[in-house]
């Protein structure tokens, strides 16, 4: 089972990279442009992404700050904006890594947003976080597809594992 989130942590990491790449790609303007996704824009959903991850990371390991609204904009510049999301995904390679197939099975309880408490057992929480992350990169794509008009860089998992190491 470790294995299988320690994949998916990579995974997760080179998916992230591909779209930013894409995204660095527009011009300001189209970056920003509502394009009728959950977050409106890429900008948008590229910063959802990054305060999901931050909420459950802080859950997950306790560490760093855990922004209180789903649409909160962390960074105005994707600069920055990348190099946080770089961050948050070493760091959660580094969560995957220090834990054990015993921890996985463990109970964690935490708060929602707005202070409920909640529990569930790490592996469906990690599972949870994971997939999270590839909905809403499907609606990035799918802004990235509405903005150029042309097909962006696929993200399919089997791409990675298929890449040279």
């Amino acid at each position: 089972m470790k294995r299988h989130f320690a994949t998916m942590a990579k995974y997760n990491r080179w998916a992230n990279a591909r779209l930013y790449d894409a995204a660095a790609r527009l011009p300001d303007e189209a970056y920003r442009r509502d394009v009728g996704v959950f977050f409106k824009s890429l900008h948008g959903t590229l910063n959802h992404l990054l305060v999901t991850d931050r909420i459950w990371m802080h859950r997950l390991d306790g560490q760093g700050a855990a922004p209180d609204r789903l649409n909160a904009t962390l960074f105005d510049q994707l600069d920055a904006l990348r190099e946080a999301r770089e961050a948050e995904d070493a760091r959660i390679r580094r969560f995957v890594e220090s834990v054990s197939d015993a921890d996985l099975e463990a109970v964690r309880h935490f708060k929602t947003t707005k202070g409920v408490p909640q529990q569930g057992v790490l592996r469906e929480l990690l599972a949870h976080l994971f997939n999270h992350q590839t909905h809403h990169r499907g609606q990035a794509h799918t802004a990235l597809s509405l903005l150029t008009g042309a097909e962006p860089p696929p993200l399919d998992l089997l791409l990675m594992l298929r890449e040279p190491a």
